[in-house]
């Protein structure tokens, strides 16, 4: 080998060398990134909540530093399988609750992650009873303020949490993310939102008269077997979701509001394709009997989740956000204004 042919290759290797440092340092740089962005002001403690229908597996995050008692949101999980922290999802959300001075606690609906019970099984009373027993238990808990709870809730805890604050009418707030007023009517909204307003009207009209075709075996207390014969397309419909629906298809927050003294806080998006929010609002404002107590928040950019418009309508990117920047995932000012009014409470 020649003096010349040693020396390019001594430099190609140090190009190579300095190559894979670039790598290897991005590298560690985006992995350090990651961890700072999952890592949150909170001390979460894993708890078993007793008390009542069964024992709830459930996480209590303390703000990281505190001074004496503290306060507590309860949270109410919306629809579907959620565990404690929503998959992480809600580790923002407690995060801005602890600058404000308040703990979060949260729990595994029955059934999830091996919790005792089934929440198919559930009813929307069944759930306020849940969460009663869950404050019960949270104020007996060292640490916990008890004149200071409160409950947070997205989409269908809209039909717990009026019946849980008309009977514990010494909570300090209610926080609703998107909740609907009446079943029937946000189920309706939801099929035309998804249908969209440029749908063939003939499709329009074939999917409303499934959807009366559906609700008349609803209201005949049809078992599913007769459901998924009557209906052409029974999509993803199992036995248990037909009977929780049978069970809940009728709820109605509208009695419980009317009720309501609690002071409450009102997150609606833009484009919530779930939930009519101009309707929620509209029945929020006409049945509270204190509408003085009520504070409304507009954010237009939002989905039914809170999440950027933006982000959500690209599954790739909200993978990517939710990994890389998971505060970034919410509407601006969502987060900050939550921890503002908790702040503002007296």
């Amino acid at each position: 080998m020649s003096a010349l042919t040693r020396i390019l290759h001594r430099r190609r290797i140090r190009r190579l060398l300095a190559a894979l440092t670039v790598v290897l340092v991005t590298a560690c740089a985006a992995v350090a990134w990651v961890i700072y962005q999952n890592t949150y002001a909170l001390r979460e403690e894993r708890v078993t909540i007793t008390g009542g229908v069964q024992p709830l597996q459930g996480v209590l995050a303390w703000p990281k530093h505190r001074d004496g008692p503290t306060g507590l949101v309860v949270f109410v999980h919306g629809d579907g399988p959620v565990d404690a922290t929503h998959d992480t999802f809600y580790r923002p959300i407690w995060e801005a609750f602890a600058r404000a001075g308040y703990a979060s606690l949260s729990w595994d609906k029955p059934g999830i992650h091996g919790a005792p019970g089934d929440w198919l099984e559930q009813s929307m009373h069944d759930r306020a009873e849940e969460t009663i027993a869950a404050i019960a238990w949270a104020k007996r808990q060292p640490g916990i303020d008890p004149g200071r709870i409160g409950l947070w809730g997205a989409s269908q805890a809209g039909w717990v949490m009026p019946e849980v604050a008309v009977r514990l009418p010494e909570l300090r707030f209610v926080i609703a993310v998107a909740p609907a007023v009446n079943w029937l009517r946000q189920g309706r909204y939801n099929l035309l939102a998804e249908l969209g307003a440029d749908a063939d009207p003939t499709v329009v009209r074939a999917e409303l008269a499934r959807r009366n075709e559906t609700l008349a075996l609803l209201e005949a207390g049809a078992p599913f077997e007769r459901y998924r014969d009557s209906v052409a397309d029974a999509g993803e419909m199992t036995p248990d979701r037909w009977r929780f629906i049978l069970k809940n298809y009728t709820a109605d927050a509208s009695a419980q509001l009317a009720m309501l003294r609690v002071p409450v806080l009102l997150i609606l998006g833009g484009h919530d394709r779930h939930v009519d929010v101009a309707e929620t609002e509209a029945e929020y404002r006409r049945l509270l009997p204190a509408p003085q107590r009520l504070e409304v928040r507009h954010y237009p950019d939002a989905t039914h989740a809170m999440v950027r418009h933006s982000i959500e309508r690209s599954s790739a990117r909200t993978f990517l956000v939710a990994v890389t920047a998971p505060r970034s995932l919410f509407a601006t000012g969502f987060l900050d204004d939550q921890r503002a009014y908790l702040t503002r409470l007296p």
